[in-house]
Order: C-alpha cells, then sequence, then structure tokens
C-alpha cells in the first residue's frame, strides 16, 4: 500500500509547478486526472527536448502516474463535467490567473458549495491579492524579482539564473506541502480550505538566510560564485587536472584540511582558528588555498580530505552524478514503458519508505487517453453522448 492511495486528485495546472506536485502525489499513490483542452492539451506535452519518436520528454518529466481527460472548460458543457468530477474529489490544483475559474463556473466558493471537504489549491505568479495579482510570469522572472538572479553568479560577472528551473520546482514543492497539510487538517477539523500559493512568496521564503544578513547587519548580499558569506572556507577550487572541488569546512576542520593542503603558515596563525577570522581574512586564506589546490588532481585530493573528515564533493556534470556508483545503488534512476516511446528513463521520486510501499515510477498518459473511460464509468455517460461531446469540441 501507498500512503496516499484513496486520495483524489483533480489537477487542472499545466508546465510545470502544479505538474511536478501533482506528479509526487500520484506517485506516492494519488489518482491524479490531468484535465487538458481538447487537441492540443498541456502545453509542455510540445516543449523541448523531443524523444525520437516527437513525445516531450519536458511533460514526461512532470506528468507521471496520472490520467489524462480532455474539457473544453470554455463550453458549459464542460464545466459542468468538471463540477461533477469535483463531488469526488478530494483536492483541487489549479494555476491560471486570478479569477479564470470564476470565468469557468469553477471558482472555489461555487465548488465548496459542492464539496464542502476540498483542498482547492491555487498557485498563481502573484497571488490572489497585491498590485502584482494580474501579472503573468515565468520561472526566470521569478528568479529576477525576487532577488534570487541578482544572488547568483560571480562577483565580477553578471546576475546568472540558477541551473534548475528553481522557481518552478520549488513552489511545486510547497504545492504538494500545501495539500498534504490541508488534507490533514481536513481530518481534524472535517473541513476544506482554499490555498493562495504564490510563486513569489516562495522564492521569497528561500531569502531567508540573505535576509537575515539584512536584518541584522544592513548588508544586502552580492553575488560570490561559490564562496559562502558568512563561511570560510566554502568554495569550488579548480584542481590540477581541470577538475573542481567544492570544500565546506567548520572549525573543527580547519586543523585537517591545512595539514593536507601543506598550508602550515596559515594552521601556525592563531586568528584563523575560528572562522570569524578567516571570515575577516577571507582573500588571504582564499588566495592560498587556491594555489594550494592546483597542485592537486581531483580524485585523489577528494578521496584525501574525505579520509580527513572534510566535507568535499566533486563538481559533476548531470552525466556524472546519474552514473555515480552511489546513486546507482539507491535506484535514482529508473524506467517506464510509454505506449509510443517504449522504455524511457526516469529519475524517481526522492522518498523512501518502512511501513509503506515506495512511490512507483508512473507512465505519463497520452492526450485524451482516459476520457471515455472516466465519462462512462465515473460519469455514467452513454457511448452516443460522449460521441455528441466529441462532435460539439467539449471532449
Amino acid at each position: 500500500m501507498r500512503p496516499l492511495e484513496g486520495i483524489r486528485i483533480l489537477d487542472f495546472s499545466r508546465v510545470l509547478a502544479g505538474p511536478m506536485a501533482t506528479q509526487i502525489l500520484a506517485e506516492m499513490g494519488a489518482e491524479v486526472t490531468k484535465v487538458e483542452r481538447p487537441e492540443t492539451g498541456d502545453e509542455s506535452r510540445v516543449f523541448e527536448p523531443r524523444l525520437a519518436g516527437g513525445e516531450s520528454a519536458y511533460f514526461m518529466a512532470f506528468n507521471r502516474g496520472k490520467r489524462s481527460l480532455t474539457l473544453n472548460l470554455k463550453s458549459a458543457r464542460g464545466q459542468d463535467l468538471a463540477r461533477r468530477l469535483v463531488a469526488g474529489s478530494d483536492v483541487i490544483v489549479e494555476n491560471f490567473l486570478p479569477g479564470e475559474m470564476e470565468r469557468f463556473q469553477l471558482g472555489y466558493g461555487r465548488l465548496a458549495e459542492l464539496n464542502p471537504g476540498l483542498i482547492y489549491v491555487s498557485s498563481t505568479g502573484f497571488g490572489q491579492t497585491g498590485p502584482y495579482r494580474d501579472r503573468p510570469g515565468y520561472d526566470t522572472v521569478f528568479q529576477a524579482l525576487s532577488g534570487v538572479m541578482h544572488l547568483t553568479g560571480h562577483a565580477d560577472g553578471p546576475p546568472a539564473k540558477a541551473g534548475v528551473p528553481i522557481a518552478d520546482m520549488s513552489s511545486g514543492l510547497w504545492i504538494a506541502i500545501a495539500i498534504l497539510s490541508g488534507l490533514v487538517g481536513r481530518a481534524r477539523s472535517g473541513k476544506g480550505c482554499r490555498v493562495d500559493l504564490s510563486m513569489m512568496d516562495v522564492q521569497a521564503s528561500l531569502l531567508a538566510l540573505a535576509a537575515a544578513r539584512l536584518f541584522a547587519l544592513d548588508e544586502d548580499v552580492r553575488r560570490a560564485g561559490t564562496e559562502h558569506p558568512g563561511r570560510v572556507p566554502s568554495a569550488a577550487f579548480e584542481c590540477r587536472d581541470g577538475g573542481w572541488l567544492h570544500i565546506s569546512g567548520s572549525d573543527q576542520h580547519w586543523p585537517a584540511l591545512c595539514a593536507a593542503l601543506g598550508l602550515a603558515e596559515l594552521a601556525a596563525d592563531r586568528t584563523l582558528d575560528k572562522n570569524a577570522g578567516r571570515v575577516g581574512g577571507r582573500e588571504r586564506v582564499m588566495a592560498a588555498m587556491r594555489t594550494a589546490m592546483l597542485q592537486h588532481d581531483r580524485a585523489p585530493l577528494a578521496e584525501r580530505l574525505r579520509a580527513a573528515g572534510i566535507p568535499a564533493g566533486e563538481v559533476n556534470t548531470v552525466r556524472e552524478i546519474l552514473d555515480d556508483p552511489h546513486m546507482v545503488a539507491r535506484g535514482t534512476v529508473g524506467a517506464f514503458e510509454h505506449p509510443s516511446a517504449g522504455r524511457v528513463p526516469a529519475l524517481r521520486t526522492p522518498v523512501r519508505y518502512e511501513g509503506f510501499d515506495d512511490p512507483d515510477i508512473g507512465v505519463p498518459p497520452q492526450l485524451g487517453a482516459d476520457t471515455d473511460w472516466i465519462l462512462s464509468e465515473e460519469l455514467g455517460l452513454g457511448a452516443a453522448e460522449i460521441d455528441a461531446l466529441k462532435i460539439e469540441g467539449v471532449i
């Protein structure tokens, strides 16, 4: 048994944050029905990269384990069918601009009357309130506006985006958290709730440490490459063979680090024993470490540092980390069998249970693959009625 079996989610979201959240919950056992536009579906179905047969690997990365139902939400009949499905659902997820679901006659107020226990999550760029509520936005826009992009990159270079869509993906995690906490709250109170989740709010929450420096020191943190503003040493260093090795050491690691790198002069300087002294002497410490690291090849140095108890990690490529023996042993990469694309590798949902079955790697649905079954078996529509809905463009 998986922990979310019996939970039914009706997912109106598209592209990344919402679909990522519902994929996580689907692979934990929830039944997720993805509601898509007839003919075109979720716009990410045509996003790059594509597999050899034309299917979008982007779509497949965030939509595993779901059913696909096509509904034209601009039609009164499509809206009616959606409301009938809501009556048997536990959770609604949507990421339309504020007011759009109300225009579809699917706003929280109306649906909560049909289903008082409903957990209704609205994920938008800027939230349901505030002067920016009607603005559209994308991952990199939120990285820029939130300050995350200003903090990313090297001090002598321009701002940079994170290497992954961090605004979308962190928002996806918070959507999942909101759903799970809402379900727990409903189990205790018997009542559902509306969740107003703003991607901008999520990005601001990631600034906790940068904001702490602003609040404590009135310091507006600036780009520092791989260096940590409050810890020395904590940075990536180039090695003799061109590889990069990241070291993050605290006071207890400092003597062993100096011994491993031959930094006798720094080790003898008592002002550097504590992190505050090393932060104050950052330029001197970092210059000496850069010179020392260039005298060693990465692999043997990394092993020697780890053997001495010093936290060190190679700066890996995606290929390198997914081929890493530890990740292989953990089963990080699995696969699913797709009806048209065949066997497709996939990253597992990163949860391991004792007491429940682990998440399965689900199969992404083909567009509308479950429409007929859902309408006939769950809503009781006959074949002639379903055919008429297709002719009318409702499904």
